[in-house]
């Protein structure tokens, strides 16, 4: 099934075919624009607005946190931009971690800061590449271009991203050590939201969003690439529901539009997120996935 699609993010109003799979459901762009870095506009796209910095006893009390949280499983202890997935894919602050899609490596960063020591960006919408802490090196390239090994490759929402992404898997499963670890967080077609809005999902997010899978597509696509599958969590948030009404509206993504909905609203919306998910039909997953050997 073909449908049109809208750039929304910033409004611009441009049109976009997408195919929808009959069998599993499944979204894929048509064409891929011949000018997609165009739509990574710099300060305007999120993942590249600058870098947020921790002064040294910030640090310190991140470090303790992590520890915290790791050696004594204390939930309450997890870190904000990294806990409810960390437990389950890496534990060792010695592993070496490749973030795929990283922008400003800002997550990389937090990791760094709770003790962490072997991290790696990759993000071929970087101007160059960049040192933003010792130990961490974001790179302007792909996660192919690198000899490196790793115990954990992680794209946190960059996969809907990528033009071949059977081809990434067999890259990751290439670049991984042996019963090293894949972690996907991605929008899913299994959304209600999608079913519901159809092309007003703010998570359609045309053109960036080149593919967007159904949990069963990308189980099968995983498992024809050598891995296999431990767990698949949603892990949608109120962002579905807000940011689908902005676009209602005709608004762009801008976070000063979120004012227009009162605390009550948001409560409400991320109620519906957390029943979505325990029903399998949120807009977002975590996937987590091995290499087998």
């Amino acid at each position: 099934m073909e449908f049109s699609a809208q750039e929304r993010m910033f409004a611009s109003g441009e049109e976009f075919l997408y195919l929808e799979c009959s069998s599993c459901g499944s979204i894929q762009i048509k064409d891929v624009p011949d000018n997609l870095s165009s739509y990574y506009s710099g300060s305007q796209y999120y993942s590249f607005v600058p870098l947020v910095r921790s002064g040294s006893l910030a640090s310190l009390l991140k470090k303790i946190r992590l520890t915290l949280f790791l050696k004594l499983k204390l939930s309450k202890f997890a870190p904000e931009v990294y806990g409810y997935w960390l437990q389950k894919v890496c534990t060792k602050l010695d592993a070496s971690i490749a973030d795929v899609g990283c922008g400003n490596g800002q997550l990389l960063y937090e990791m760094h800061a709770g003790g962490f020591k072997k991290l790696v960006g990759f993000d071929p919408f970087l101007p160059a590449g960049v040192s933003i802490a010792d130990g961490i090196e974001l790179k302007s390239t792909d996660l192919a271009s690198s000899q490196e090994k790793f115990d954990l490759i992680m794209y946190h929402h960059a996969f809907e991203h990528l033009v071949d992404p059977e081809q990434e898997l067999i890259t990751c499963y290439d670049k991984l050590n042996p019963k090293g670890r894949l972690l996907l967080r991605l929008p899913v077609a299994d959304a209600q939201v999608w079913k519901d809005k159809r092309e007003l999902w703010v998570q359609l997010d045309a053109p960036r969003h080149l593919g967007i899978p159904s949990v069963s597509g990308l189980k099968h696509l995983a498992g024809k690439c050598g891995f296999e599958v431990e767990e698949v969590e949603f892990d949608s948030t109120e962002f579905q529901f807000w940011g689908t009404e902005l676009y209602e509206a005709g608004l762009p993504l801008d976070l000063r539009h979120r004012e227009r909905f009162s605390d009550l609203q948001i409560l409400e919306f991320k109620q519906k997120a957390l029943r979505y998910n325990q029903e399998g039909k949120g807009d977002q997953i975590c996937m987590y996935l091995q290499r087998k050997d």
